[in-house]
């Protein structure tokens, strides 16, 4: 009896620690989930760049002659008007080489002179030669040496001329750089830029030297922007555009593009174009060379269906998807991923491309639902087509309770680890 006694007394104990770990062990707890509703509204596409505010007509002076600066008679934010006189280069060196050109001039013509003269004299003695031959006083030899002198001193008339014509265009010429020395402004305009000061010399070679920046109309300004290629499909002449700077905080500009440039822009294998925004400067705000960040609308739906992207993103976990197959725990009634990791693109139209997102059935479970998506603005995108309706809950993410953390995402030398390291310790 006694030993009876024992074993119903063990069995006992052993029931209860089994009840115990039955009813009171570690249990995995429910995943929930995160949902968010899918509601009606305006989604506008938009692509951002940065870009630089410039005038839209520039112009660059320079000067082609070389030679120091002798006085300046504009500076910067100077109102300037086409002809009036901005720089003057030291005349000195061009009244001398003036000087030599005239007196060359004057050499040359004084050459044709002496060159008709001699010519005038061969003539005579050609004539009096000819007239003697008839007589034979004189032979034929006489006659022709005659003749060519008077022949070589016809062209030496010719090039003692034209000595004159050179003389004279290389005086035009000093001339031209007398008045070169004189910088005058091309435009109407405001100076931008200057970029010499008095006694500087300024040389004139391939690369003309940029002496002053002159703005057309500061009341008129463009902002060059870099779009990249996979944004350019959607720019076109007349869009809207929004762009910021950071001299006026809060401050929104409005613009339209006005032109789509169709030169490339490669750097480092990264290809661009430029997108040209005309902006109106009346109050003159706006400086040539501040930073604009550029908002470019390129498309825009007014009160449609829109799901957020968090739902295009979202899959459920593949320790689901075993405990489905394995008959435990919560089952998906369907498995797969979206059509694509990625969300929606911010810039353009999407090109109807079908997603999966995932909703909670009547039951808590998991089932999925193909819509087709168009465009996006970075936070929803629009529902063209699929079995969703204004109201509908979709889920977006799986809820983590607060202080919940594995043990694979504590740092190195916590968590069992450092229960091992102490039991050495121990030991």
């Amino acid at each position: 009896m006694r030993r009876v006694g024992l074993i119903l007394g063990m069995a006992a104990i052993g029931l209860a620690i089994g009840g115990y770990v039955f009813f009171n062990g570690e249990r995995k707890a429910p995943i929930r989930y995160r949902t968010a509703d899918v509601d009606r509204g305006a989604v506008v596409s938009i692509v951002s760049a940065t870009g630089t505010i410039n005038p839209v007509v520039s112009v660059q002076v320079g000067t082609q002659v070389s030679g120091m600066i002798k006085s300046l008679h504009a500076d910067f934010n100077s109102r300037v008007k086409a002809g009036d006189t901005v720089a003057v280069i030291d005349p000195e060196p061009f009244k001398a080489r003036r000087d030599q050109s005239a007196s060359n001039l004057e050499m040359a013509r004084s050459n044709v002179a002496r060159a008709k003269t001699d010519l005038a004299q061969r003539k005579r003695e050609l004539d009096r030669v000819q007239s003697l031959v008839a007589q034979q006083f004189v032979s034929q030899n006489d006659v022709d040496v005659a003749l060519t002198n008077f022949q070589s001193a016809e062209a030496q008339v010719k090039v003692a001329e034209a000595q004159v014509k050179q003389a004279e265009a290389a005086l035009n010429s000093a001339d031209l750089e007398m008045k070169y020395t004189v910088i005058r402004s091309p435009v109407d305009g405001i100076v931008v830029a200057r970029n010499v000061e008095v006694g500087q010399t300024v040389a004139s070679s391939f690369a003309t030297p940029n002496l002053f920046l002159i703005a057309l109309d500061l009341t008129k300004m463009q902002v060059d922007t870099n779009v990249s290629e996979s944004d350019i499909g959607g720019m076109t002449e007349g869009k809207e555009a929004t762009f910021t700077v950071d001299a006026y905080p809060g401050v929104r500009f409005a613009g339209a593009i006005r032109q789509v440039r169709l030169a490339p822009i490669n750097v480092q294998n990264v290809v661009t174009y430029n997108v040209v925004v005309a902006v109106d400067n009346q109050d003159l705000r706006l400086k040539p060379g501040m930073t604009a960040n550029v908002s470019i609308v390129v498309a825009q739906r007014d009160q449609v269906l829109k799901v957020p992207n968090a739902a295009l993103r979202f899959s459920p976990p593949q320790s689901d998807r075993a405990e489905s197959r394995s008959g435990e725990g919560k089952p998906v009634k369907a498995e797969g991923r979206p059509g694509s990791g990625r969300p929606a693109t911010v810039s353009g139209e999407s090109s109807g491309q079908t997603r999966k997102i995932w909703k909670l059935g009547t039951s808590g479970d998991l089932e999925p639902m193909a819509i087709q998506t168009g465009i996006s603005d970075g936070v929803s995108t629009e529902v063209v087509a699929g079995p969703v309706s204004e109201g509908d809950q979709v889920v977006v993410g799986i809820e983590t309770p607060r202080g919940e953390r594995r043990t694979g995402d504590l740092p190195p030398g916590f968590g069992s680890g450092q229960r091992r390291s102490s039991r050495d310790r121990g030991l």
